[in-house]
Order: structure tokens, then C-alpha cells, then sequence
């Protein structure tokens, strides 16, 4: 009698360990667990730890609560200023709602990633080419806002959308390569005028001092020998000043004068 009831608990104490082990779930950290009875799904999610389920009538669904990193294949489009482009992004996303995420779609992944390019389109079709090169901030936003709308349904929030890429025609590279040199050109042009209108105006001051002092020119002729001198070249070329040039002219003349007088009065 008493081996037909340890026969009996052992049996029972069998069945119970096999039982517990149909029953038992392990839920990780980053993960949430939506149980379904007899195909209804339950109110209460269950979070990580170790769960118990009615077997063979309960279904435990365990579902990813990390953000997950997707890329956006490339797509190819034509922007609002008629260039084509090939541009392709990446969209950090996660769920925030684990039963939604398994009721109210399919695969949310997939969603997502098919949303993800029909926005990057249509976000190439609004933009310029300068937007897309320079103003990416603003485009990501647009972007992050028009997944993110549809996605809220789902039980998933986007966290952030980056464009990575932007891809060009080797012909549209090549006339933007000639419009920076032209641009680069047209400001080096403007600086150089610039510059030589400072140095006229400089210049022209220098002058207007040196004629108004008569002995700066004398002393910058001096300069002008020192420096010079401290080449250390073999031939000294010296300026003659303009000042000596007008002595030299009016010497002649008064000698002139003095040779047309004296043959005046040989001739009276």
C-alpha cells in the first residue's frame, strides 16, 4: 500500500515537473510578452521574468522592445528643380506598445521599412538639390514626422531619421565642380580689386603728403638708395628727382635767355 502511494506521488510529482515545464516562460529584459488564449489576446502584457501559461491553450508572444537600427534602401528621384538623385537614410525606431505592434499589423518591421521609402520619395520630390546637400537637418525632421504619424497606430515611435547619402549624376558633379571654380574665381577677382583700390587710395594720399612737403620725397629717395644698397648688388640705378629735373629745365631756359640777349646787343 505504501509503494502504491510513493508510486502514486511520483507520478503526480512527474506530471507536475512536466507540467511546469509546458507552463513556464522565461521573458527577457528588452522584451514584453503578449499572451493569447484560444486566439484572444490578453489585457495583461507581460513584463520580464519568469511567466506561467495554461498549456495548449495559451500562446506566449514575445516581442523586441529595443530600438531597432533599419536602413532605407536607396532611392532614386527627381527633385523639385529637376535634378536626379539617389538618396538613401537610416531610421532609428522601436516599440512602445507590444500588443499593438502584434495586433494592428502584420510586421511592423516591414511597415516601417516600406513607409521609410515612400517618405524618403516624396521628401525628394518637395526638395531642392542645395536642401538636400546643406539642409538635412530640417529634411530628417520632415522625414522623422511623416513615418513617425502613421507608425504611432502600430504601437512603434520613431526616434530619429538620418539621411546618409547623396548621390549625383557624374554630369551634375562635373557642372558643380565648375561653378565652385567659377565662384572661387569671381571672389579672388573681387578681393584682388579690392585690394588695388586700397592701395590707389593709399597711394594717392602718399602723393598728396609728398607734395605738400617737398622733402619727404627726398627722404624716401634715401630710403629707397638704403634699401637698395643692403642687396648687396653690383649696379646702383639712383632716381633722379622730378624737383632736379625742373632746376635743370629752368637753368636752360635762363641761359637761353641770357644767349639771346647778349646777341641783341651785339647786333644793335
Amino acid at each position: 500500500m505504501l509503494q502504491e502511494l510513493l508510486g502514486a506521488l511520483a507520478a503526480a510529482g512527474g506530471v507536475g515537473v512536466v507540467y511546469l515545464a509546458m507552463a513556464a516562460r522565461v521573458v527577457k529584459q528588452y522584451e514584453r510578452g503578449v499572451l493569447f488564449r484560444l486566439g484572444r489576446v490578453m489585457d495583461d502584457v507581460r513584463p520580464p521574468g519568469l511567466t506561467l501559461i495554461v498549456p495548449f491553450v495559451d500562446r506566449l508572444q514575445k516581442v523586441n522592445m529595443q530600438i531597432v537600427t533599419m536602413p532605407i534602401p536607396a532611392q532614386e528621384g527627381i527633385t523639385r528643380d529637376n535634378v536626379t538623385v539617389r538618396v538613401d537614410a537610416v531610421v532609428y525606431f522601436r516599440v512602445v506598445d507590444a500588443e499593438s505592434a502584434l495586433v494592428k499589423v502584420e510586421d511592423y518591421k516591414f511597415a516601417v521599412s516600406q513607409m521609410a521609402q515612400t517618405s524618403l520619395r516624396s521628401i525628394i520630390g518637395k526638395s531642392d538639390l542645395d536642401d538636400l546637400l546643406s539642409n538635412r537637418e530640417k529634411l530628417n525632421q520632415g522625414l522623422e514626422l511623416m513615418i513617425d504619424s502613421p507608425a504611432v497606430g502600430w504601437g512603434v515611435q520613431v526616434d530619429r531619421v538620418e539621411i546618409k547619402d547623396v548621390s549625383l549624376p557624374d554630369t551634375m558633379k562635373r557642372s558643380m565642380a565648375r561653378q565652385a571654380e567659377a565662384d572661387r574665381e569671381r571672389r579672388a577677382r573681387i578681393i584682388n580689386a579690392d585690394a588695388e583700390f586700397q592701395a590707389s587710395k593709399k597711394l594717392a594720399e602718399a602723393a598728396q603728403q609728398m607734395a605738400d612737403t617737398p622733402a619727404a620725397l627726398q627722404l624716401r629717395l634715401l630710403q629707397t638708395v638704403m634699401a637698395v644698397s643692403a642687396e648687396k648688388n653690383s649696379t646702383l640705378v639712383l632716381p633722379i628727382p622730378v624737383e632736379l629735373l625742373h632746376f635743370l629745365e629752368r637753368g636752360n631756359q635762363q641761359q637761353q635767355l641770357a644767349s639771346n640777349g647778349d646777341g641783341e646787343l651785339r647786333s644793335g
